[in-house]
């Protein structure tokens, strides 16, 4: 049987890295019925719309894609296609795996982490309040009576930030499931609430409670700078990290970054009634069309898709040929180099050969 899957390319560097990691799929011998459907800059002048509905409609009925990463355009322009997904879609668990391979530039050896991040409240919800207009004049007016001690004045934005009872428990109930899963044996919750004590205090509170019901599987909790600190210092001491989407989105390029970068950074986004896999960087358009970047974190991406259908041997064996691949260093692209500048590099398409030639060799 074929699994039908969307594929979204993705814009910018995204339809290669895409490509790459589709050919690799493929030839984990697994059969895929892929439905390409497009998102992105790319489309904008067709469709009018960054997110088509069709490619929508292909998510909730296929119930699983994968998509390479899309230009979010900062400070003016449409709101991010990534976050618009995970809303429309009920994508409320973005997973995000760090994990060291041997023979990536690194001085951190000993990290296995996995951050939970939640993807659908906190400052991310869009809710905001642009200065100077009446709108914000009346909600500050309002703030200002409920809160004589605010200091708002003139030229203010405003954003909201919500955390639920139901958002928060969900998101701490598929962490400790995870672990479980997973053979994971802590969890740890990341928050600020010694500040913001109605928002995070909540999201505390609740992870608390979710971490009493599942006595099976450690818990601790961390305020928020105090676990970057931890995790520069002794990030070895820590297994699965569950976060609201803020922290989450930071924490984990953190991670990233201590086991080789964007470049080896898959990630997950989990729903009631779908999923969909995508690499945690984004698009670089200054690269596109130059078959320069590094396709690891989409094909890594793969691997948990693949793992999420339950075709485990096949990512096993796509897994252990990127690693492979990773340790020999020789068909790599310039980021995984010793030297960026190290005329060995080779291109994103050359990787995707490397690996298949692996696995076959396996």
């Amino acid at each position: 049987m074929a699994y039908r899957v969307t594929f979204i390319p993705g814009d910018g560097t995204g339809p290669e890295i895409a490509e790459a990691t589709k050919r690799v799929l493929d030839a984990t011998g697994v059969d895929f019925d892929w439905d390409i459907q497009q998102a992105g800059v790319d489309i904008m002048a067709e469709e009018g719309t960054p997110l088509p509905q069709a490619t929508i409609d292909s998510i909730l009925t296929n119930k699983i894609g994968i998509k390479g990463p899309i230009t979010t355009p900062v400070g003016t322009g449409f709101r991010s296609v990534n976050v618009a997904l995970r809303k429309i879609c009920n994508l409320y668990a973005c997973v995000r795996p760090t994990k060291y391979y041997d023979g990536v530039r690194t001085k951190y050896k000993d990290v296995d982490l996995v951050f939970i991040r939640e993807n659908t409240e906190d400052l991310y919800a869009g809710i905001e309040f642009e200065r100077d207009t009446p709108e914000t004049g009346k909600l500050i007016e309002y703030l200002r009576d409920i809160n004589p001690d605010a200091s708002f004045g003139e030229g203010t934005g405003i954003s909201i930030k919500p955390i639920s009872v139901e958002g928060s428990r969900r998101i701490v109930e598929y962490a400790f499931q995870y672990a479980r899963d997973n053979g994971r044996k802590k969890v740890t919750a990341v928050h600020k609430a010694n500040i913001m004590k109605f928002t995070d205090g909540l999201f505390l509170e609740i992870a608390t409670q979710v971490a009493a019901e599942n006595p099976d599987i450690e818990f601790e909790e961390r305020i928020v700078d105090n676990m970057c600190m931890q995790l520069v210092q002794k990030p070895e001491l820590y297994d699965v990290l569950v976060l609201p989407n803020l922290y989450g989105d930071v924490l984990s390029d953190l991670g990233a970054g201590l086991t080789g970068g964007l470049g080896v950074a898959p990630g997950a986004n989990i729903g009631t009634n779908a999923a969909l896999f995508e690499p945690t960087h984004g698009s670089a358009p200054k690269y596109a069309g130059q078959n320069k970047v590094n396709p690891m974190a989409m094909m890594l991406s793969g691997v948990m898709m693949l793992r999420y259908l339950k075709e485990n041997e096949a990512a096993d064996k796509m897994e252990n040929a990127i690693a492979a691949i990773i340790k020999e260093g020789k068909t790599v692209t310039y980021d995984m180099k010793p030297d960026r500048n190290d005329p060995t590099a080779v291109g994103t398409s050359e990787v995707a050969d490397g690996i298949i030639a692996k696995m076959e060799e396996a």
